[in-house]
């Protein structure tokens, strides 16, 4: 984002002197006027319920316009990344700011794959839970319970601690929504395993059984891994907020994501997709 030649005034009806304010501009999207100072020199707030017409902070990540079908990650096309990538590389990309080249792709492949398995006390957590419990009230236990598990990594001040933050949650989530399921249906829990994809390891953690050997389906893993990447990050979103809300205050990354997933329950969120499938 930078300082445009341009100034936004803003002036009074009741003969109050008018003020002027810097606008900047983003390399993509519309321009944005610098309201910061805007309390201290006139004594008012904006009124803007909703974000409808406010960034709440400067990012390069994400860019989104839902009328026109655009979805870019950090510059790059979703549909190129659909067809060119998958889900980790993605991640990678929305972590790093660059698609990896082929040893950083294998190395972080790696890494997150050997983080998928957690810690055994979960399943007895999971049993304090009613079978016919909602998902995502399951879910938001079980990620806020992350937080209890792992101590080692809850500074956000520092870059290392919140990367290992980031790959643990990445490498874990698909995990614990499958243990959720298994719960809810009363199938025993299926372990991960460090030679399959991640989209794959999800497929046979949800479906598979210990009767028999589980065979991962390559369309359905692909299909998967493409739905992964379209949910990868959708801007500034409510669950997204509610999650940089709670971080604000410095609060355990594993609390933070909990919330999130809790917002990301409602009706107006990723609700609306529980209601289309259910409908």
């Amino acid at each position: 984002m930078k300082l445009v030649d341009n100034k936004a005034t803003l002036s009074f009806s009741n003969g109050s002197p008018s003020v002027e304010m810097p606008v900047y501009g983003g390399s993509i999207g519309p321009d944005v006027i610098d309201i910061r100072k805007l309390y201290a020199q006139t004594g008012m707030f904006t009124y803007d319920p909703g974000f409808l017409s406010t960034a709440a902070c400067q990012s390069a990540i994400t860019y989104i316009d839902g009328d026109k079908g655009e979805l870019l990650y950090r510059g790059y096309p979703i549909e190129q990344l659909a067809t060119q990538a998958d889900y980790l590389d993605t991640c990678y990309l929305l972590l790093n700011g660059e698609l990896p080249n082929e040893k950083e792709r294998g190395d972080f492949h790696k890494l997150v794959i050997n983080h998928t398995m957690v810690n055994e006390q979960m399943q007895f957590f999971l049993r304090g839970f009613r079978r016919d419990a909602h998902p995502m009230a399951v879910l938001t236990g079980l990620v806020g319970a992350l937080s209890a598990f792992y101590h080692d990594s809850t500074d956000i001040n520092n870059p290392e601690h919140r990367h290992i933050a980031a790959i643990r949650l990445i490498a874990k989530m698909p995990t614990l929504v499958a243990m959720s399921y298994k719960y809810g249906i009363g199938q025993p829990y299926m372990y991960p395993r460090n030679d399959l994809s991640y989209s794959g390891n999800f497929l046979r953690m949800m479906f598979g059984t210990p009767c028999e050997d589980y065979k991962v389906n390559p369309v359905l893993e692909k299909a998967l891994d493409r739905i992964f990447i379209l949910h990868a990050d959708h801007e500034q979103n409510a669950s997204t907020s509610t999650v940089r809300l709670c971080g604000s205050s410095g609060t355990n990354p594993f609390a933070a994501i909990a919330a999130g997933v809790a917002c990301l329950w409602g009706p107006a969120h990723g609700g609306a997709n529980e209601a289309c499938l259910n409908m």
